[in-house]
Parts: C-alpha cells; sequence; structure tokens
C-alpha cells in the first residue's frame, strides 16, 4: 500500500495519524520539521505527506513550496493540516503547492477519506 510522510513536530499528533494511518494498511514514516521533511520526502519518495504548519525553523508553508518546486517532489500531493481554521490560510496553502488544507483536531475517519480520495486522483 502506499508510503505517507507525516510531517509535525508533536510526537502525540505523530502517532494519532500513523495509529490510523496503519490501521487502514498504509505504510507510515515522520519526520519532526520541514527540513527534515524536504530530506526524508527525497529520500523515500512518499505518495503522499501530511503536513502541519506550526513548527520550529521551516514551517509546513515553506516546506511545501519547496518540495513543490523540486522536480524529484513536485508531484507528491501534500495535505496541510493547521490549527488556524482561515480562508487566508487556505489559500496560501494552495498556492504553496498543498491539494487540501484540514484543521485541527482531525478526526481519523476525515483523515483517511482525505488521504483516500487524494491518493485515488
Amino acid at each position: 500500500m502506499a508510503l505517507i510522510l507525516i510531517v509535525d513536530d508533536s510526537p502525540v499528533e505523530q502517532h494519532v495519524y500513523s495509529q490510523a494511518l496503519e490501521q487502514k494498511g498504509y505504510t507510515t514514516i515522520v519526520a519532526n520539521d520541514g527540513e527534515e521533511a524536504l530530506t526524508v520526502a527525497l529520500e523515500k519518495l512518499p505518495d503522499l505527506i501530511i503536513m502541519d504548519v506550526v513548527m520550529p525553523g521551516m514551517n509546513g508553508f515553506q516546506a511545501t513550496r519547496k518540495l513543490h518546486k523540486h522536480p524529484d517532489t513536485a508531484s507528491i500531493p501534500v495535505i496541510i493540516i493547521s490549527t488556524k481554521n482561515q480562508e487566508t490560510d487556505k489559500i496560501w496553502a494552495l498556492r504553496q503547492g498543498a491539494v487540501e488544507y484540514l484543521v485541527k483536531p482531525i478526526k481519523p475517519a476525515a483523515l483517511i477519506e482525505a488521504v483516500e480520495a487524494r491518493l485515488q486522483a
């Protein structure tokens, strides 16, 4: 099944997302910040990336923009996850290359639905 990179500086969020996805048969790997996300994405070439916004160092918007511009990772769909439910943030995320913007807290079923929709697209 698909390999999904989860990028979040919260071990709790990493665990919750990983567990929900792995129960559906997906393989998950994690990165703790934007810089690590770039390294892992280039090394592993996941099928999809779940990206938090607020992280130390490089934030999720910056990491998504860099992934979208790199030829080896440009086609990997990125789902942005944020605590902010603001239309301007959603528009900004989509302009940076994200394919979807979800607001925390996210129910596992909603996460699975978004992942499956993007993997089938």
